[in-house]
């Protein structure tokens, strides 16, 4: 028995020693930054260039922006800040919500010399770099959030119902005192239920990330940035009133948030590009890196995404248009937006307006053929046209077929606001027109058939 456990030993001490945990490009600068907001935040810094600013998530620290650091440094200047509460930025008792951590970010900047920069987040930084967008929309070029939700912005009540995120609410000190000395266990069932390969991250990532945590009061500063998501949801339904206009990449791994990351941005920002990493969890540096790498330094580098794809228009006044179904530019690729139900497949041109907004808008939906979508609802009043294919909808709380009418091309329905509806396709594609009066929403009647879910696929 003990030269079979001393045999595993060894193996395990084998297999941990043939991985390097990550770590930033060692000719990076280090310096320690006071914030105005109570906390001293450490940051490295290094390359020359535009100037990016890199926001890690939780269960990690800037250190794993290792891959994307190294590669973006050849011709971009990269700044990587250990949030509060993580990493060696110092441990402050509050300050944890996020617009106090924008503000901690921009001290950041300003320290090192910087003004407008390009922003990268995951995780808790994509909140963290919201927040920091919505207080200084003229000092962010671009923004990349990678696979996580934003505090009350929607559909933040139906994520926060999912037994996956039960360490939102795992705090306070019988939990410190649990998890003290047995942080690792903590972290692997966290990196364990989002990832998408379950060797990664690999035990020597584990390992470090689960030792800067273990470090005095690290996981009280760790727990207190989910005990701040009521204070967040608060301040994020005020920035949301106005909404972000910088060029946004929203990225999903396609075995966790996928295309509802792009979703949850649409409701906070007019131009955003979707874009889901196949194969991967939530865990993007450590599963496809490389893919990741080259996916944001694309958007980074290259000219600015549409929003949403625009019907041409005639030269004149920008409010008249005169469109026969010909000059009707869809998408090369599903891209649904605001009201289109979150399929990915169906295709969305605005033809005016913004539904993300307030005001009137159109929107034309081409919905493929064998398509189903579940009851839902949607909080403004519309009214449609079919203008192709036969649509069949019903009304009502779950999908009943007996409840389908099908109508033809030239047909008319409406969807009163928040009536539950659902609908379906043949054999052929269907493409609708739909007038309504922002903003819009969807909201599904059972959430676990919402194709926007984490890790649900359409």
């Amino acid at each position: 028995m003990i030269r079979r456990f001393l045999a595993v030993a060894l193996f395990s001490v084998a297999t941990v020693s043939s991985q390097t945990p990550p770590s930033l490009p060692s000719g990076f600068q280090t310096k320690t930054i006071h914030s105005s907001e109570g906390a001293d935040i450490f940051v490295r810094w290094g390359g020359s260039g535009p100037v990016v600013v890199l926001i890690h998530g939780y269960a990690e620290n800037s250190d794993s922006w290792a891959p994307l650091a190294a590669d973006l440094m050849k011709d971009h200047t990269v700044v990587v800040p250990d949030l509060r509460g993580i990493g060696r930025s110092s441990k402050p008792a509050g300050g944890y919500d996020k617009k106090t951590q924008a503000k901690d970010i921009r001290a950041v900047v300003t320290s090192l010399g910087y003004d407008k920069t390009f922003v990268v987040a995951h995780d808790i930084g994509n909140m963290v770099a919201y927040a920091y967008a919505a207080i200084y929309p003229d000092k962010v070029e671009r923004l990349v959030v990678m696979d996580a939700p934003i505090p009350g912005i929607d559909p933040w009540n139906e994520i926060l119902l999912n037994p996956g995120v039960w360490h939102f609410n795992f705090r306070g000190p019988d939990a410190e005192r649990l998890v003290a000395g047995r942080e690792r266990i903590y972290f692997d069932r966290i990196w364990n239920d989002f990832a998408g390969d379950p060797g990664k991250p690999d035990d020597a990532t584990r390992n470090f990330f689960a030792a800067t945590y273990a470090q005095p009061g690290g996981m009280r500063a760790g727990f207190a940035q989910f005990a701040a998501f009521s204070q967040d949801a608060k301040d994020n339904r005020v920035f949301e009133e106005t909404q972000l206009t910088m060029p946004v990449m929203a990225v999903g791994g396609e075995k966790s948030f996928g295309p509802m990351q792009a979703v949850i941005m649409r409701h906070v920002a007019t131009n955003v590009q979707e874009e889901v990493v196949a194969g991967s969890g939530h865990w993007l540096m450590e599963e496809r890196p490389a893919y990741t790498v080259a996916l944001i330094r694309k958007f980074l580098d290259g000219p600015p995404p549409v929003a949403h794809t625009v019907a041409s228009n005639a030269v004149g006044d920008v409010n008249e248009k005169r469109l026969t179904p010909a000059e009707y530019k869809f998408p090369q690729v599903g891209n649904p937006g605001t009201g289109s139900s979150g399929i990915r497949g169906i295709e969305t041109v605005v033809l005016k307006g913004n539904p993300d907004q307030p005001g009137v808008y159109t929107i034309m939906l081409r919905v493929p053929a064998h398509t189903r979508i579940a009851a839902h609802s949607h909080r403004d009043d519309r009214v449609a046209t079919v203008i192709s294919g036969t649509w069949h909808i019903g009304y009502g709380d779950k999908f009943d077929e007996v409840k389908l009418k099908a109508l033809p091309p030239g047909s008319f329905y409406t969807e009163p606001p928040s009536r539950n509806h659902f609908a379906e396709t043949g054999d052929e594609p269907v493409v609708v027109q739909i007038t309504g009066f922002g903003p819009s929403s969807t909201e599904y009647v059972d959430a676990a058939q919402d194709p926007r879910k984490p890790g649900k696929s359409n």
